[in-house]
């Protein structure tokens, strides 16, 4: 069974490096990382520099692991107490701030095709504000000359569950029932926006997880020129 990884790994690897005589393999398999990224930021050749954290400070390591590993080069180290993983259960949604700047388009999108949706629960769905949630509603959001309704899902600021459940609870409070719609179009209308919208979610997926294999193929390549650098100085 594969060993958790110290909570900050590229602090922690920065830490062993500096600290320790163990070798490159050793703290990268310790830290869940690729042997050339630990080599590059023991020749100061990484694209970004990390405080060191030590992990015997934080229990996940002690002075008698760190020495058998010193005393034999194919000893692989032990997590002697795994990280613990705290998830937030108070206050407002947390985005990342890569995705912050998708909020407005997320507002759009909810308040031009459920509008019986309020801003208390719009502000709780994707972690807004009620100011910016009205500017975009009267349209005087500063830079509403950009911004374009966008599935909030799709843009990742909250789940389809979470969607689906504040949808209906503002129906269900603003008396709108399924039985009231009746002209056929009006489904087939639906059935072809759900559909659209899927294939967005669908396409938007594969795009992300592209980005994110080039991204990493891109900084173990950086790292690779990195060493080779260092082997021919």
């Amino acid at each position: 069974m594969t060993q958790p990884a110290p909570l900050m790994p590229h602090a922690t690897a920065s830490w062993l490096v500096d600290n320790t005589a163990l070798t490159f393999e050793q703290i990268s398999e310790f830290c869940g990382l690729h042997i050339l990224e630990v080599q590059a930021m023991a020749d100061d050749l990484a694209s970004s520099k990390y405080t060191g954290r030590d992990p015997v400070h934080s229990g996940e390591l002690n002075h008698e692991e760190i020495e058998r590993g010193q005393a034999d080069p194919a000893y692989k180290l032990r997590m002697q107490k795994a990280p613990v993983s705290v998830s937030r259960t108070k206050g407002p949604r947390y985005t990342p701030v890569s995705k912050r700047q998708d909020k407005p388009d997320g507002i759009a999108w909810i308040v031009r095709n459920h509008p019986e949706i309020s801003d208390a629960q719009i502000g709780k769905l994707i972690g807004t504000t009620r100011n910016t949630i009205a500017a975009v509603r009267e349209r005087s959001h500063w830079n509403i000359q950009n911004i374009q309704p966008k599935d909030p899902v799709t843009l990742g600021l909250c789940s389809q569950r979470e969607l689906d459940a504040v949808v209906a609870k503002a129906a269900k409070k603003a008396g709108i029932t399924e039985g009231a719609v009746v002209d056929s179009d009006l489904g087939d209308n639906r059935q072809a926006l759900i559909d659209e919208l899927r294939a967005e979610r669908v396409a938007a997926g594969k795009l992300a997880i592209e980005a994110a294999q080039e991204a990493e193929a891109a900084a173990w390549l950086e790292a690779k020129r990195a060493a080779e650098a260092s082997d021919e100085a």
